[in-house]
């Protein structure tokens, strides 16, 4: 844990944004978030997720151009879809909605003699997936939020507002969003810590646990790998699913936050606060930060070589990916 505190401490100096809860405020502001949060706006909020949600997969370029000709769909127009009472079971509600399995380029789903009535495959999305994500995310705030997604995260956290709370608040909002389809906790991470630091520093709780949300993609989880930080701390593990569990990379940041004073970096920071730490190692890697530990800079297959880089006299510089090993050929001798 020194090991992981002292590169860390080091990439939170050269790569922390100081500003990043004005920042994110701001942002929120110009989003709308803010007066959609202070006006219960649930249909606003569903239409900023469902922006979020489409950054799913792809490079934010790609998906923000597709969004930019063909646009995303809204509370509203799912609204009106559901009200014309559209025959397929699955859209009776939230836990009917299950296995749709729509396929765009296909046009296909798991009910082809519904497909034909279905409004879910009209909305020009840019996947399949996604149009089951909007579909289960408005059923989701309909049946299970009472279509009150602020009053959902209010009664959420009421009884995980402390301190010493905050895992149990990240879970109690997480848990339920994870059964939505198409949806990861990477992006739920990420849009939750946005809605709740960025618009909802006002309303109790919310900020704290917005600052505890981890988001881990591949640049974070692969600068743990080749600093050590894993191996060191008995956490190594493949990119995915595992950087959430237990013993994974979203616990290693928590703890290693937990052992920093963020407030070093500004005073006005909480102490602890996961999100800064985690999009410090974000922008030290991103090409669009610092771009310093990444895929381009660093051939994986062998130790990393940069001596420029700040960490290198500290960081374990271990391999990502390990070259398979060669077969040794076999010769076999006939007997004649």
């Amino acid at each position: 844990m020194r090991h992981a505190c002292s590169i860390v401490r080091r990439v939170c100096g050269l790569a922390g944004e100081v500003t990043c809860i004005d920042d994110l405020r701001h942002d929120a502001i110009d989003a709308g978030l803010v007066a959609a949060l202070e006006g219960n706006d649930t249909p606003a909020i569903f239409d900023w997720l469902i922006w979020i949600l489409s950054f799913q997969g792809i490079s934010d370029a790609v998906a923000e151009g597709y969004m930019d000709r063909h646009g995303t769909v809204t509370w509203a127009e799912i609204e009106a879809s559901l009200a014309t009472n559209p025959s397929c079971h699955k859209l009776q509600g939230y836990w009917a909605f299950t296995g749709c399995q729509y396929h765009k380029g296909l046009q296909t789903c798991a009910e082809p003699d519904q497909f034909s009535h279905c409004p879910l495959p009209r909305h020009p999305l840019r996947n399949g997936r996604l149009n089951q994500t909007a579909y289960s995310l408005f059923l989701f705030i309909r049946d299970i939020a009472g279509a009150d997604i602020v009053g959902w995260v209010d009664q959420q956290l009421a009884d995980h507002a402390g301190p010493t709370s905050l895992a149990a608040a990240r879970a109690t909002l997480i848990d339920p969003l994870r059964h939505i389809h198409g949806i990861s906790d990477k992006v739920i991470a990420m849009a939750l810590a946005t809605l709740l630091m960025g618009a909802g520093a006002t309303r109790p709780g919310w900020f704290a646990v917005g600052a505890s949300f981890i988001v881990v993609d591949t640049l974070v989880h692969n600068f743990l790998h080749r600093t050590g930080i894993l191996d060191r701390l008995n956490a190594a593990h493949p990119y995915g699913p595992a950087c959430y569990r237990s013993g994974g990379c979203a616990e290693a940041l928590i703890d290693i936050a937990a052992a920093l004073d963020a407030r070093q970096f500004n005073p006005d920071f909480p102490r602890m606060f996961p999100r800064f730490v985690q999009h410090a190692i974000w922008r030290y890697c991103a090409q669009a930060g610092l771009d310093v530990c990444n895929g381009n800079q660093i051939d994986d297959r062998r130790r990393c070589t940069n001596m420029w880089c700040r960490l290198y006299s500290d960081c374990d510089r271990l391999v990502l990916y390990a070259e398979p090993k060669k077969r040794r050929k076999t010769v076999i001798l006939s007997d004649a």
